[in-house]
């Protein structure tokens, strides 16, 4: 008997309340435009752009939602809860759009995140601190005028070509160019520590009008302890510059024998045959077949 009544219990329960009359008009347009919005909101991507995308259509698509609820008076609570989320998405489409317009840039600096830093995944929040330790200042240098001579221009800011060509000597002979969005002077500032002062020990000249973005050394070390990850995208980028200056010079660097040195090996060159280039204070050998030559002669 009890299981007689248990079961009848479970067919109470699982027993579902039948629609008594289902519609015979489907629902409005603004009902279905409203869930095409939402749909269409939930595929934004991520960064400034991707969430005001995504806010933009949720805060269309909860609007009408709110209209089709308001047309229907049994649903209050539906049309709270709409239109309570659409002020939502409207206040966040307020606040992105204001952060968005906080950090753009002029031209070079736009360029410049979008050639360097925007590879390396950087954010424009992060972009936007980098650009106000150098104040979002743009620095030029007329042709023929120099940005630096050796042992006599100290050394104490980071500056990056945004345009133009620099030309790069040293006592007087031509060693490589700086073209735009290198670094003018990172083997210099790779070279110290934070509390150490030096001077140039190459001359830079703008073989035409160049512009370029600086760091001064201190802020930029400040903005470093404050922000590590700063700190690390800057370091990544002064040392492949400097890699690549350097792999410039090795298609310049030959010997008196007209062989090219390999930096990657500075003890050797290229050429035919076993014989190396002579340092200073070396000797040359000379085989025993010549030594026994010369005493005879």
């Amino acid at each position: 008997m009890d299981i007689l009544i248990e079961s009848n219990a479970t067919t109470d329960v699982l027993d579902y309340p039948v629609c008594s009359e289902w519609k015979q008009d489907p629902e409005g347009s603004v009902f279905h435009l409203a869930h095409i919005l939402l749909v269409l909101g939930f595929m934004g991507g991520s960064g400034f752009y991707g969430l005001l995308y995504m806010f933009c259509f949720l805060t269309l698509g909860f609007f009408c939602y709110s209209l089709w609820a308001w047309s229907d008076f049994c649903t209050t609570d539906s049309f709270s809860w709409t239109f309570a989320l659409f002020a939502v998405c409207l206040g966040q489409v307020v606040h992105v759009s204001y952060r968005l317009r906080s950090v753009t840039f002029v031209k070079e600096f736009h360029e410049l995140y979008e050639c360097v830093f925007k590879k390396l995944g950087v954010s424009l929040t992060y972009f936007g601190k980098i650009v106000e330790c150098c104040e979002g200042e743009i620095y030029t240098v007329e042709k023929e005028h120099y940005y630096a001579m050796e042992g006599k221009t100290p050394i104490d800011k980071l500056a990056v070509l945004v345009s133009g060509r620099m030309r790069v000597t040293v006592n007087g002979e031509f060693l490589h160019f700086i073209y735009p969005f290198q670094f003018l002077d990172s083997p210099e500032w790779d070279s110290l520590r934070p509390s150490e002062e030096g001077f140039f020990q190459v001359t830079l000249r703008a073989d035409i009008r160049c512009r370029y973005v600086a760091w001064r050394r201190k802020k930029l070390y400040l903005l470093f302890a404050q922000h590590r990850y700063i700190a690390k995208i800057f370091a990544l980028l002064v040392r492949n510059d400097i890699a690549e200056k350097l792999f410039s010079l090795n298609d310049k660097a030959f010997d008196i024998r007209g062989f090219r040195y390999d930096l990657r090996l500075p003890s050797f060159c290229h050429g035919p045959g076993p014989e190396i280039a002579l340092t200073s204070g070396a000797k040359p050998k000379v085989d025993q077949s010549e030594a026994a030559a010369t005493s005879q002669q």
